[in-house]
């Protein structure tokens, strides 16, 4: 069996982390299959490598790639801050229609962390990906553009809204929220996790926030009756499903992260909770993630692309080959992915690692990102 997989090596410390990681996804399939099964890897460009070579951040012939495409990864890749071209990510995810961000959070014995307990922290968030703030629906403050929404906001609709404000616009539709509680809760039945929790700030933007609650419960009680039911209902099921506010859930997050399996959140909840998560269990550089929708999953690193240590054989591949793990066993290769697994938990163990977890982990030896993943390949 060959599986074609489409990557981008990203920008910044994409190439090292790719150069590190990809021998260890090849080597796991080796070793786990003596050949009967292989990665066919395909090189498409986007980001600052892509515009060097084409001129274009996005070229339209890695668009039509990936929109055949089932399965696919790529590195961390660069957005201007304020200013500039608009996130490729979310590009991507926007018109690839990736509405699903899929990252398990669980810590690896030996990583410090800033909670007592990281070892209790095990959970999967699945994050909306195609709307919410990140819809990019928004003008800039004094922009002709805001002037006339200001305007029709104070005039046809009665809101208070100062005139010199910068304005965005939320959108939340029943649609996505739905086929995206529905991933979760099938994910949760598929894998033996017990609860789906609804993250949300619905106490205060009903109409959005709590619009993807109650989406949520409908989603649950229309298509998953008999398998899942509510934290209220006095009855047993395969899959409890509940909600909580999103700020409360940050604390519970803290305080009781046991009680905790499948979290489904909305698109701008879902960014602070996974990355937070991530830090309770030692921080990004451990943090796989995959963006999928109904055909194709695009596995991802979580970090960025950290132009400060670009370069200089410093990054931690570490979340770009846990998230081929991820896309291994997707791709129907489960046991290569648990030797990587099995082989992180001994090289982490071991304390030879890179910088950023070395200054968690006490007495480690810190070594570059080449060296970590030669020895994950050497401990498969």
């Amino acid at each position: 069996m060959q599986k074609t997989v489409y990557y981008i090596e990203g920008d910044g410390i994409g190439p090292e982390v790719w150069a590190a990681g990809r021998p260890v996804l090849d080597a796991a399939v080796q070793k786990a299959y003596g050949g009967e099964r292989r990665i066919e890897w395909v090189e498409l460009l986007a980001g600052e490598k892509a515009h060097r070579e084409t001129g274009e951040y996005l070229p339209g012939a890695t668009m039509q790639a990936l929109r055949g495409a089932q399965l696919a990864m790529k590195g961390p890749l660069t957005t201007p801050v304020g200013q500039g071209f608009r996130s490729l990510n979310v590009t991507l995810r926007q018109t690839l229609d990736l509405y699903a961000c899929i990252r398990p959070i669980r810590h690896f014995k030996g990583v410090e962390s800033p909670v007592k307990h990281p070892d209790a922290v095990d959970m999967v968030v699945f994050r909306e990906n195609t709307e919410d703030v990140y819809a990019g629906i928004e003008y800039a403050a004094g922009s002709p553009e805001a002037r006339r929404l200001l305007e029709f906001l104070r005039d046809e609709l009665g809101a208070n809204v100062d005139a010199a404000a910068g304005v965005g616009v939320k959108p939340i539709t029943e649609h996505c929220s739905k086929r995206l509680v529905r991933k979760a809760i099938t994910h949760a039945l598929d894998t033996g996790r017990s609860s789906v929790t609804l993250v949300h700030k619905g106490n205060i933007m009903k109409y959005t926030e709590g619009a993807f609650r109650g989406w949520g419960y409908e989603v649950a009680a229309e298509e998953f009756a008999g398998r899942v039911v509510t934290e209220d209902s006095g009855q047993s099921a395969d899959v409890v499903i509940n909600d909580r506010i999103a700020d409360a859930m940050f604390q519970n997050a803290l305080m009781y992260p046991e009680q905790y399996d499948v979290l489904a959140t909305t698109n701008l909840n879902g960014d602070y909770l996974s990355d937070a998560l991530a830090a309770q269990v030692g921080g990004l550089g451990l943090a796989p993630g995959v963006n999928m929708g109904d055909t194709l999953a695009f596995f991802e690193p979580t970090h960025g692309t950290a132009p400060t240590i670009a370069g200089k054989d410093k990054a931690n591949p570490g979340s770009l080959i846990l998230s081929g793990a991820m896309m291994l066993e997707h791709a129907g290769m489960p046991e290569a992915a648990a030797l990587i697994h099995a082989s992180m938990d001994k090289v982490v163990s071991s304390g030879r690692v890179t910088v950023d977890l070395a200054s968690q982990i006490p007495g480690a030896t810190t070594i570059g990102c080449a060296a970590f993943g030669h020895l994950l390949g050497e401990h498969l």
